[in-house]
């Protein structure tokens, strides 16, 4: 018997796959099976994978040529066994209790599909960056609405939803390489409502070629067609239109990667400004490295050079 599916895709994800695997397996207080999706990784994580799944065997791994976040998603979740999905990304750590105190709210509260929790942001070296918290009533009002800007869970990676509603919904759709799971939280809400622990139970590690820190244009552009398609679906339309459009929102060439790299190092780096000026300004250095033009990583970089 399986409590908890925890489904996760991972792409090249070597270095940091084996302690990941090892927040998941070690939670207590629930039956649970790991899924992962190898999506056609290139270095060492197969073999640490069937490692791993040699010692436990609640693990279940899959693989398939590079497809994406999203397809390896679709296929994770579809051979689920468990009562619940909990998402898990490769180089994020569930925290002890998460799995257990999320199952234990769904199961408390017939009316909620979905709950999360509080989510600790850390740097590539595990650097303390800033916590994302987010209000129960704000989030469900935000989905219910469907304005843009919406608002969504602190993290992907932190959200446990019931799997039958999950497949009611039509799970996550393959339109949206980017933000699907906004568009997947758009339509769970309408079969009920998430629910919020109020606390740190998620961490996950920002790399600057991360999705949601060098791709903003692509999620701010599918937002607004997630919240259009909302809107059309739930006056009896039909959203067909700007899912057509969701599906045309592709990764971009990878001539435009050295640019989406510096933003990444700068985010990074305006995140520890504060309390590590020396770290920031090595990713300061680095934004400027891979975009020279990069003149806000220029202030940045001659400010912490001052200081130190």
């Amino acid at each position: 018997m399986v409590d908890v599916s925890v489904v996760m895709a991972v792409f090249n994800g070597a270095d940091t796959l084996a302690a990941t695997l090892d927040s998941v397996l070690s939670q207590e207080g629930c039956e649970l099976e790991c899924i992962v999706v190898d999506d056609g990784s290139t270095d060492a994580t197969g073999r640490v994978l069937a490692e791993w799944a040699a010692r436990d065997s609640r693990l279940r791994i899959m693989s398939q040529p590079n497809s994406g976040l999203t397809r390896a998603l679709i296929r994770g979740c579809a051979k689920a066994r468990g009562e619940f999905i909990a998402r898990q990304d490769a180089g994020d750590t569930s925290l002890p209790g998460r799995l257990a105190g999320q199952m234990r709210t769904l199961r408390a509260d017939d009316q909620s599909v979905a709950v999360t929790c509080h989510t600790q942001f850390v740097g590539p070296k595990a650097e303390p960056l800033y916590t994302s918290r987010v209000a129960e009533d704000e989030l469900n009002e935000s989905l219910h609405r469907v304005t843009n800007p919406l608002r969504g869970p602190s993290h992907h990676g932190s959200v446990t939803m019931r799997r039958s509603a999950y497949v009611a919904v039509g799970g996550y759709r393959p339109q949206f390489y980017f933000a699907q799971d906004l568009d997947l939280w758009t339509r769970l809400v309408e079969h009920g409502r998430f629910s919020v622990l109020a606390d740190v139970l998620y961490r996950a590690r920002l790399e600057p070629g991360a999705i949601s820190g060098t791709h903003t244009a692509e999620q701010r552009l599918l937002a607004g067609l997630i919240a259009e398609a909302g809107r059309m679906r739930r006056s009896g339309g039909d959203e067909a239109v700007a899912l057509a459009r969701a599906a045309c929102i592709q990764p971009v060439p990878a001539a435009n990667q050295a640019a989406r790299l510096a933003r990444g190092n700068y985010f990074i780096g305006s995140c520890l400004l504060r309390s590590a000026p020396a770290s920031a300004r090595g990713y300061f250095g680095e934004a400027i490295r891979r975009d020279p033009t990069h003149w806000r990583a220029w202030v940045r970089w001659l400010q912490t050079s001052l200081r130190s």
